[in-house]
């Protein structure tokens, strides 16, 4: 086996750099029905114990936030792309 690879610290910079944004922008890829548009076109549901949003075509649950008093939990897996724009 190789040591060829950095352990997930060296993504800090990198993810810093990206994460940084109005996240309402970035288009967000439905996992379910491909359909892919602005993160700010989303159905989002707050009656829930946290935030989910559901696709506009095909109403599957695409993120989930929940916070606690210690941690925000986010739950994208039902999103395969997140493209965002960069100045």
């Amino acid at each position: 086996m190789s040591d060829d690879y950095a352990d997930g610290n060296a993504l800090a910079g990198p993810l810093s750099e990206i994460l940084a944004f109005d996240v309402t922008t970035a288009e967000a890829r439905c996992a379910c029905c491909a359909r892919t548009g602005p993160v700010a076109t989303l159905r989002l549901y707050n009656r829930a114990p946290g935030l989910v949003a559901r696709c506009p075509v095909c109403e599957e649950v695409v993120l989930r936030i929940v916070r606690t008093p210690e941690a925000a939990w986010l739950d994208m897996r039902g999103i395969t792309a997140l493209r965002i724009p960069l100045p």
